[in-house]
């Protein structure tokens, strides 16, 4: 069985690769279907085409993403989710999901606790039983 808490488990590689900073993103984007390297490139805004590269290796090696290489020069590279990958993208939509109906929320935690911070008397108040 899988322990991902465990360092030696073969499921935290997969882990790390699937909850990188890039490996949600390369997957949700290829939720909408087979995409080209550089279209995918320019839908994952901030990624760097070495990164993307490297992520979409390991996630082709994990069988994650299929690589599809059409015969023809130059050669057309496009990617799309496998099976497996299909019913691992559809649970991220949910943490994609919660996110984006919650970003409000945790903006205005920050607000809130980085207000608390700048001011030491508000957050004695805020920390001492009442």
């Amino acid at each position: 069985m899988s322990d991902v808490f465990n360092s030696e488990c073969p499921g935290r590689t997969v882990f790390t690769h699937v909850t990188s900073r890039w490996g949600m993103l390369i997957l949700a984007a290829l939720r909408g279907g087979p995409l080209r390297f550089y279209l995918l490139r320019d839908r994952i805004g901030g990624i760097s085409e070495k990164m993307l590269s490297q992520n979409l290796r390991d996630l082709v090696r994990d069988g994650l993403v299929h690589r599809e290489v059409e015969p023809s020069a130059p050669p057309k590279v496009s990617y799309s989710l496998t099976p497996l990958g299909e019913g691992l993208a559809a649970t991220l939509q949910t943490l994609l999901s919660w996110i984006a109906s919650h970003t409000a929320d945790v903006i205005t935690a920050q607000h809130r606790h980085d207000a608390l911070r700048s001011e030491p008397d508000l957050a004695r108040k805020e920390v001492q039983p009442s």
